[in-house]
């Protein structure tokens, strides 16, 4: 199915998408694929359990953790910063960080 006919079913809510769609998650390379995901995660607030979900399928996938964290960078004009904020913390333990503990001497 090309790109206009996907668009033009999504824009009508066509009942028959959600299949469609499960079979063609293939469409973006897995990395962009779970990237991706984590961007939207944040848009949406996601929960915590599932911020560990999508960080191991991003690795699995090949990004790094550097790119993994710059997902939050790049989406900080699109939902702003008070959601990627309250999305670092989920991220950082996904990650196995301590969001709240500090490498730099004080």
């Amino acid at each position: 199915m090309d790109y206009t006919d996907r668009l033009r079913r999504f824009a009508i809510n066509d009942p028959r998408l959600e299949e469609e769609v499960e079979l063609d998650a293939a469409a973006l390379d897995p990395r962009a694929l779970a990237l991706v995901r984590l961007a939207a995660l944040v848009a949406v607030g996601g929960a915590e359990p599932t911020y560990g979900t999508e960080v191991d399928d991003a690795v699995t996938a090949g990004a790094s953790t550097a790119e993994i964290v710059d997902v939050l960078a790049a989406v900080i004009p699109i939902v702003g910063l008070p959601s990627v904020v309250a999305a670092a913390p989920k991220l950082a333990l996904a990650l196995g960080v301590d969001p709240f503990e500090s490498d730099t001497p004080a």
